[in-house]
C-alpha cells in the first residue's frame, strides 16, 4: 500500500483536529497524544520501544477494530496510541486471527526498520 492512501487512511481514522501523528512505512500510525520538540524523533522512540513484537510478553499481544464497510481493520498493541491498518485485501484470511497477526507483523517491521514517512502536525 502505498504512502499517500495510508495518510488518506489514517486521516479519516483519526478525525479529531488536535491529534497529532506519525505514519509509518509499513501502515503503523504512533499517535501523538502530548506531542513535543520534533515529532517523528519522538513518534520514534515511541515505535522503538512499543512496536517490535517479543513472544510470550505483553508485546505479542493484539486486539482488532474491525472498520465500517469493509474499509480493513486497525490492530492495537500493547501501547494505546500505536495502531496498525490492515488493508482488505492483505490478509490471507478474514477472522481477527489472520488479521491480528498481519498487522502484528507490519507494528514489528515498523518497530524496527523505524522508518516515518508522514507526520502529521496538527499541535496549531
Amino acid at each position: 500500500m502505498n504512502t499517500e492512501t495510508l495518510v488518506d487512511v489514517w486521516r479519516r481514522l483519526l478525525a479529531d483536529p488536535g491529534k497529532s501523528w506519525v505514519l509509518f512505512e509499513h501502515g503503523t500510525c504512533v499517535v501523538l497524544t502530548a506531542p513535543e520538540g520534533d515529532l517523528a524523533e519522538q513518534a520514534t522512540g515511541l515505535l522503538r520501544e512499543f512496536g517490535p513484537v517479543h513472544v510470550g510478553s505483553p508485546a505479542a499481544d493484539f486486539g482488532v477494530i474491525h472498520l465500517e464497510d469493509g474499509a480493513g481493520w486497525v490492530v492495537t498493541g500493547h501501547h494505546q496510541d500505536v495502531l496498525t491498518y490492515v488493508g482488505p485485501d492483505e490478509p490471507q484470511g478474514r477472522d481477527d486471527l489472520f488479521v491480528g497477526m498481519c498487522g502484528r507483523a507490519k507494528r514489528h517491521r515498523d518497530g524496527t526498520e523505524l522508518r516515518a514517512v508522514h507526520v502529521e502536525d496538527r499541535r496549531g
